[in-house]
Order: C-alpha cells, then sequence, then structure tokens
C-alpha cells in the first residue's frame, strides 16, 4: 500500500448485471463514490425499499444498458459494506495468547488511496479473467478511481468516464473533509477509534459530519426551491431545537447516515480524497510560498501551468478514449475543475468528449436522471473504439 504497510489478506465484495460475453469484451467497471457501495443497482429482494445508488444509470435498456454490457460494481477496501475494512476482524488479533477476544481492525487499518483502491480493482479483474474493461466509469471520487486506472493501467481500459470530479482536491474541499473530521474525532464516544471495543458508538460526530458534507453536495437555489424559509411548526419556538425544515432534513439525512455507516470508514474515505492526486508518480509538485501569493495574479498563472503540465505528464502514456461530464451548479467539484482535466488531455492529444451539463442539483446531479447526461453516457459506451491511429479530438458541448 502507498502508506507502507501491508494487509495480508483481504476481501472485495462485489455486485454484477448482464452477462459476460464468450470473450470477455463487454464488461464495464463501476466506480463507487465516498458513501457508496457495491449495490449500484436493482433490488436485492421484494422487501428492499430503495433500489441500488445508481438504478437510474445501470440496467436493461439505460444508460449502462446490462442487455449489452456485463457490469461490475466492487466495494473498496476500508469501507464498511462487506470488503475488508476497520470492521473487519484484525488477523493478529486472532489466537492471542492471553486468550482475549479478536477485535475488528478499527483505527489500526492502514489509510487507503485512490491508487489503493485502483490496484485491488486491477486483481479483482485478474481472477474475473477481465484483460481489458470496455470501460471504467465513476462519480464524484469514482471518477476520481476510474482516472487513476487510465494512468496506472493504460492498457486494460478502452473507454475512461470521469463525471464530477476533479483532479485533485482544492484547500476549501481539504477544509470541508476536515470539518467533518474533527466533528468525529471530537466525540467523546469516539474513543481513539475503538468505539467497537467499548461498545460506544461516536453518532453525534457521525451526524455533524455528514450534515457538512451534504451542505456542500447542495446548491443555495435548490435548498431555497426545496426549502426556503419555511418553519417545520408554523411559528418562532425560540429555542434550540429543529424549527427551520432545512435543518430538520440535514438532522434527518444525518441519522440516517449513521445508523448506516461506519465513523472509522468515514475518515479513511475523506483521506482518500484529500491525498488523490494523479500527477504525483510523473511530476514533483513545487511548493507555495508566501512570496508567490504577494505575486497575486501572476503567481496563480504558474501555478495553473504547473498543473496543467503535470496533468500532461500522467496521461501523456494513456490509450483510451476519455468522457468527461461536469454539471453547472456543482460547486464541491466546479466545472472548472473538469475542464483542467479535458485541457490536459487535449494538450496531450488524447480523445476525449466534454459535456457541461445544466442541471439544478448540485455536485449529487451526477446521480440523477438527466436525459442529456444519460444520452451522454449511453452514446460514449456504445460508439466505435476510435482506433490509435485516428486524430484525437476534443469535443465542448
Amino acid at each position: 500500500m502507498e502508506c507502507n504497510r501491508t494487509l495480508p489478506s483481504f476481501d472485495l465484495i462485489i455486485e454484477t448485471y448482464g452477462t459476460l460475453n464468450s470473450d470477455k469484451s463487454n464488461a464495464i467497471l463501476i466506480c463507487h463514490a465516498l458513501s457508496g457501495s457495491h449495490h449500484a443497482a436493482g433490488l436485492h429482494s421484494a422487501d428492499d425499499k430503495k433500489a441500488g445508488w445508481w438504478d437510474n444509470m445501470i440496467g436493461p435498456n439505460k444508460a449502462i444498458d446490462t442487455n449489452q454490457f456485463f457490469v461490475v460494481c466492487v466495494n473498496n477496501i476500508g469501507s464498511c459494506f462487506g470488503s475488508t475494512g476497520p470492521t473487519t476482524v484484525n488477523p493478529d488479533t486472532i489466537d492471542n495468547a492471553d486468550g482475549s477476544e479478536p477485535q475488528a481492525y478499527g483505527p489500526d487499518f492502514p489509510l487507503v488511496t485512490i491508487k489503493d483502491w485502483v490496484k485491488t480493482q486491477a486483481m479483482l479483474s485478474d481472477r474475473l479473467g477481465i484483460d481489458v474493461w470496455h470501460a471504467v466509469v465513476g462519480g464524484s471520487m469514482g471518477g476520481m478511481q476510474a482516472m487513476q486506472w487510465s494512468v496506472d493501467y493504460p492498457d486494460r481500459l478502452k473507454r475512461c468516464v470521469i463525471i464530477a470530479s476533479t483532479p485533485k482536491l482544492s484547500a476549501q474541499n481539504i477544509a470541508f473533509n476536515e470539518v467533518a473530521r474533527q466533528s468525529i474525532l471530537s466525540d467523546p464516544d469516539f474513543q481513539d477509534g475503538r468505539y467497537l471495543q467499548t461498545g460506544t458508538y461516536p453518532r453525534r460526530g457521525l451526524i455533524l459530519a455528514r450534515m457538512v458534507g451534504h451542505i456542500t453536495y447542495l446548491t443555495d437555489d435548490a435548498m431555497k426551491a426545496k426549502f426556503g424559509r419555511d418553519l417545520k411548526s408554523g411559528k418562532f419556538m425560540y429555542g434550540y431545537d429543529v424549527e427551520f425544515q432545512v435543518e430538520s432534513y440535514l438532522r434527518y439525512q444525518g441519522e440516517r447516515f449513521s445508523q448506516n455507516f461506519d465513523a472509522n470508514t468515514y475518515l479513511l474515505m475523506t483521506k482518500a480524497l484529500d491525498y488523490f492526486d494523479p500527477t504525483r508518480d510523473y511530476v514533483s509538485n513545487t511548493a507555495h510560498t508566501d512570496s508567490d501569493t504577494l505575486n497575486g495574479d501572476g503567481a496563480d498563472r504558474d501555478d495553473k501551468q504547473l498543473e496543467l503540465s503535470a496533468l500532461k505528464s500522467a496521461f501523456s502514456h494513456t490509450k483510451c478514449q476519455y468522457l468527461v461530464v461536469s454539471f453547472t451548479t456543482d460547486w464541491r467539484f466546479a466545472p472548472e475543475r473538469s475542464q483542467e482535466i479535458v485541457n490536459a488531455l487535449m494538450a496531450t492529444k488524447k480523445p476525449v468528449s466534454y459535456i457541461n451539463i445544466d442541471a439544478p442539483h448540485g455536485h449529487d446531479s451526477f446521480l440523477f436522471d438527466i436525459p442529456r447526461y444519460m444520452g451522454a453516457v449511453k452514446g460514449f459506451l456504445t460508439a466505435p473504439f476510435m482506433t490509435s491511429h485516428l486524430t484525437a479530438v476534443g469535443e465542448r458541448s
């Protein structure tokens, strides 16, 4: 692993849809976002209240058509939905000499990176006998994994779909993640991450973390349209309990999340986001100094050129075709960040199509059934593959 630690073994939980063809050329890998899992589409049983998180994208005759493609969605290590993670029993605690019970990894689980996840996904590909993916697809953090795939395993995918993503997090995004982490770490019930052993759970911290994150997924206009300044009881109560509808909504989202997610996993996932930078192995990043700040716009231009140069180096050896999708109201990973990816790909003459979708839902737009968005993904996945002798072009629409 990038943190110089080793997992002696690990399990990956996957869910598949459709049928793999005889030459294994129709396989599509789905990479999930922060709170996602392997359950991307459909219902497990008639009693399920909610379909998979990308059910509007994956299925018969949908954008990722399971009549045509064999779709694999993997739950990453470090998660809490079945793959090896902080809630998994640490093998080092089995058969202890003192006879104590085996314990979960908890805070002892190694810090993981996007690059680590992609490496395990490549190992999964080997196990499935899939040498080349028809496409690797992901939104938000999933888009980062798709991008890393194209850099680390250029011969193992034909198409790369990067949706509502970014080449690396901004300082503001890292700041939001840190506030969320501190909400968990400062909860007395966190118990230094050993809450499973002590029988506690940092529920309040996880609720606050989710509330902070959820605000960044929505837009001011969307919140205004949905809640405005509506009061839950119709009048001021002059207290600190829930009064506004938006407060009720955020508390509900946080409460529901705290019942289904693990706090140590949340810490790991946000750190993986912060660490993501596909250029690290190709160009050494120049530190930002005080003199750079004083130089103002000139330093900003220099920084952008350095970042473009670094991205060009990372993408220089890639061989797949790209579709990059952004959304007009996404301020967490704004369209400008997707355009940085597109500019670097075009500068290195890689085949890339780009579409900026007008949608009111903010960062969460990638989860919505928006016809133009779904049509773009479907068209890209079903179009003939651009052979290497053709000149690469970038398209904007």
